[in-house]
């Protein structure tokens, strides 16, 4: 199963759409998982275009996103527990805020955002999965997302673009 993951879309300020080469990979996926601040219901609008989409909301919504999405999301994929939280709030990193939303879950895997820095680690045997953002690059040199496989295992790849 092909899932795209996408953080930090920013749009419109960001942007006033997906970039290309991310659309590209959208036209093969089965699923497309968001990980907060989208900023508007438009990019919404456009991912599910695409495929289904599931998210969360950040720490820069509008009320129409707040209703739609909830700040932590639990997803069971081919057997595997995929946790998703957008990762902001007070103290530790957003790393370890993001491990900390599903310590109670038993999860094989968390996507998170809010840093815009891309992160695929293990941490006591957690995926930890942050693909950065496609519209946003902020320090990064590069805007990315990831494509994310789940079969017999978990596969995870970046695209730098």
């Amino acid at each position: 199963m092909k899932i795209i993951v996408i953080s930090d879309t920013h749009i419109p300020k960001k942007g006033p759409k997906l970039p290309s080469r991310l659309m590209k990979e959208l036209e093969a996926a089965k699923l497309i998982i968001h990980a907060g601040d989208w900023s508007s219901m438009e990019v919404y609008d456009m991912l599910q275009q695409y495929a289904p989409v599931k998210g969360v909301y950040g720490n820069i919504e509008n009320e129409e996103i707040l209703d739609k999405f909830s700040s932590k999301e639990l997803l069971i994929i081919n057997g595997f527990r995929i946790g998703i939280v957008h990762g902001h709030g007070e103290k530790k990193t957003t790393e370890r805020r993001a491990f900390d939303a599903f310590l109670d879950d038993d999860v094989d895997a968390i996507i998170f955002g809010h840093s815009h820095i891309p992160l695929l680690r293990y941490f006591k045997k957690v995926l930890l999965l942050n693909p950065g953002s496609p519209t946003d690059k902020r320090t990064q040199p590069y805007y990315s997302f990831v494509t994310l496989r789940i079969d017999d295992e978990i596969n995870a790849e970046f695209t730098f673009f």
